[in-house]
């Protein structure tokens, strides 16, 4: 039996409502009584699991009061892919949310937990992190206390004044918002709220709130399905009413890459007879879009709508003139 496997059964094996002798969890787990004890001691003081020994009953149990609920996710040996992926994403954004700052003091026990699920296969935490690398790119600068303010008004439901400076348009705007979630997309923070200004959903970019004041009015409930109905079905960040296909062909040299990269949950994607990858992906706002396909230069065609060809086309026009090419 794989120690994975006998801490599972170890754990199955115990209950807050039974005392569990230790000679019946070691026969039960047929291991000495030396692998039992540090098993024990793992369940108790890595996982925290509240693992008690009573000794008027000679057993161990579960100690309920101390607040898990009874419930454990025990740590793997090694870990899935989307697993380690989690917990070194979680440790990226907590190292990076406030590094030395006011949060620290509360981030440290996470991280400090982070470390003993990382270290979990008798490597500690900073080897795992040497082995498997996390990278941001365009991460943006915010400010703390806004960030936190942002945080207590989701989960107070509160109101929220904001400053806010769009840079599409450079207009600095009062607002009074409805906070709904935090959204974190390619290493930066956006606030979906209901905007009393404009009365309608809108997403903030954080680190464009110059000011944030929390107000004592409840804020405006907006359910999750209508937020999945506003945001969910376009492109990338950008949101917006009027949804277009984007249909895009790849070079038979990049189609190897991007048919297995994942653009859009609602995509469509096929190879044709000539070895091309056709993608169609909706969007509502074609900034973002038309910055990943320029990425793929002359490997990427796009086929339609033509409104989206001629922005395409435009931007490589300007790209010409700016590097002399004479496009």
């Amino acid at each position: 039996m794989s120690r994975t496997d006998r801490l599972h059964r170890l754990a199955a094996l115990l209950s807050p409502h039974r005392v569990i002798p230790f000679d019946r969890l070691q026969s039960e787990l047929a291991v000495s009584r030396a692998t039992l004890t540090r098993d024990i001691t793992y369940l108790r003081d890595v996982l925290c699991m509240p693992l008690e020994f009573d000794r008027d009953r000679g057993g161990y149990f579960l100690d309920l009061r101390q607040g898990s609920g009874g419930q454990l996710e025990l740590a793997n040996l090694w870990f899935s892919s989307t697993e380690i992926h989690a917990l070194l994403t979680m440790q990226h954004l907590l190292a990076n949310l406030d590094p030395g700052g006011i949060l620290t003091r509360h981030v440290e026990p996470l991280m400090e937990r982070l470390n003993k699920l990382l270290g979990a296969a008798k490597n500690d935490a900073a080897a795992v992190r040497e082995r498997v690398l996390i990278v941001g790119q365009g991460k943006r600068p915010i400010t703390l206390k806004h960030f936190e303010r942002i945080g207590s008004a989701l989960l107070q439901r509160k109101r929220l004044i904001i400053i806010y400076a769009a840079r599409g348009s450079a207009t600095v705007t009062e607002r009074e918002i409805s906070p709904q979630r935090l959204v974190h997309y390619r290493e930066n923070w956006y606030l979906e709220a209901w905007c009393h200004l404009r009365r309608e959903l809108r997403r903030f970019a954080v680190d464009a709130i110059r000011e944030a004041h929390l107000l004592d009015r409840t804020a405006r409930e907006v359910g999750g399905r209508t937020l999945k109905t506003v945001f969910g079905p376009a492109y990338g960040i950008f949101s917006g009413k009027q949804i277009e296909w984007a249909r895009l062909r790849f070079s038979p040299e990049r189609a190897r890459w991007v048919a297995h990269e994942a653009w859009h949950p609602k995509q469509k994607g096929r190879f044709d007879n000539d070895g091309y990858y056709l993608l169609e992906i909706p969007y509502a706002d074609h900034r973002e879009l038309l910055m990943d396909i320029l990425k793929h230069g002359r490997h990427c065609e796009v086929l339609g709508p033509e409104a989206l060809r001629e922005e395409v086309r435009s931007e490589i026009l300007k790209l010409g003139e700016l590097y002399g090419q004479g496009l």
